[in-house]
């Protein structure tokens, strides 16, 4: 594409919220059926693609939308109270684009964030810190891969995988990239979680898959940078707006349900569910968890946005009171997810746990995701913070 078509298609480019809102108004009509199906949902994943949104977070001297952060969290969290799964998949393709722009070096970002517009790529992760099962040994221009990444999320039907593993000399991790269909790689969909079923998320297996050097984008044996350590402030962030999208998902079912299917309980004294004071109450606790979650999300959203932009500039204490908001976020989202969908069903009554309704997603989603990292480390680095100013060590999920 030239650049001229490049900044024509930028220029004509619509609202991402409006678009964002009709795709998942589009989503929404067969989310509870493709729940219950699983598996993988391609023709869905179509639709994100012809959305444009996979170029949403790309710069645009690159050819793409130059969304800010607080803009693409925005759409990840509208498409989550409509599907989580792919709403999961969606964030997770920018989550390595973000990936390629705080690690790669400038003609890496050039080169990948480009082609990713050219040819509108989905990208997938097989990025697990924790799982150690793939090595990187040294090779010819490169290093040779071998092994299993497990919990990798958007991997199924994606054009290229964000990869890290174990390099045994240095006793560190690479991180690279590869074309998901690159000789010796082979896509694994058997995720079987109860929720989050088409998060794509199964395991990926490398036999001797060459990664060249100019695939790198961390060496081995290699320190990150304050900005490189980033990478898992936007990675938390998703998941903060993830759990939001699913309580305001929960919330809306809930709101709905009480307004055009729930009857009143016959103690009530009133004519319809809604007039019941005691839903009234219960509605507004609710509210309560979920207001708050959302305004430090979009607090910590604007952070991140501020020092993304400082690129090699971000000093480690900027990066530790970001982690730290980004926290306060999470926790936060974390209940207000899972206590609503839960306490919903106290609201709407035994009618609402039909199978035609669905509504058990809500809850079994967020009970999934929010397993991610345990939340109680997260309260135990506000408790660190509150007691004596202690930063969050950064890792990758911290």
């Amino acid at each position: 594409m030239s650049t001229a078509l490049l900044k024509t298609a930028r220029n004509s480019a619509p609202d991402p919220l409006v678009v964002a809102a009709e795709l998942a108004r589009r989503l929404a009509a067969t989310a509870n059926e493709r729940d219950q199906a699983g598996g993988h949902a391609a023709r869905e994943r179509e639709w994100i693609r012809e959305s444009g949104l996979l170029a949403l977070s790309i710069p645009e001297e690159f050819g793409g939308q130059g969304a800010d952060w607080p803009t693409v969290y925005q759409v990840i969290r509208t498409l989550a109270r409509a599907d989580s799964a792919l709403a999961h998949v969606f964030g997770f393709h920018h989550l390595q684009l973000a990936g390629i722009q705080l690690y790669g070096s400038p003609q890496q970002q050039r080169r990948f964030l480009t082609q990713t517009v050219e040819q509108n790529l989905f990208w997938g992760n097989a990025l697990n810190p924790l799982d150690k099962r793939t090595t990187a040994t040294d090779a010819d221009d490169g290093f040779q891969l071998d092994g299993v990444k497990s919990f990798s999320s958007g991997s199924v039907g994606s054009d290229w995988l964000t990869i890290s593993a174990w390099h045994a000399e240095t006793q560190s991790a690479l991180i690279g990239v590869l074309p998901t269909r690159q000789h010796g790689v082979t896509v694994q969909a058997d995720w079987d979680a109860f929720g989050q079923r088409q998060t794509d998320s199964g395991n990926v297996h490398f036999d001797q898959v060459a990664l060249p050097s100019t695939q790198v984008l961390q060496a081995p044996g290699h320190t990150p940078t304050a900005q490189a350590t980033l990478r898992s402030q936007v990675a938390q962030l998703i998941m903060a707006n993830l759990y939001l999208g699913i309580g305001e998902g929960a919330f809306e079912a809930a709101r709905d349900y009480i307004a055009n299917e729930a009857r009143p309980w016959f103690a009530s004294g009133v004519a319809s569910a809604g007039a019941d004071p005691l839903v009234q109450h219960r509605f507004g606790k609710l509210w309560l968890k979920l207001r708050p979650a959302v305004v430090l999300a979009d607090h910590a959203a604007q952070q991140l946005e501020r020092l993304f932009r400082l690129g090699a500039d971000v000093s480690a204490r900027q990066r530790g009171e970001l982690a730290v908001a980004v926290a306060e976020a999470k926790v936060l989202a974390h209940t207000a997810g899972v206590d609503i969908s839960n306490e919903m069903f106290e609201l709407t009554g035994a009618r609402s746990t039909s199978a035609k309704f669905g509504y058990d997603r809500f809850w079994r989603n967020v009970r999934v995701h929010t397993l991610h990292d345990p939340v109680d480390y997260k309260i135990r680095d506000l408790g660190r913070y509150a007691l004596d100013g202690a930063l969050p060590e950064p890792t990758a999920y911290s």
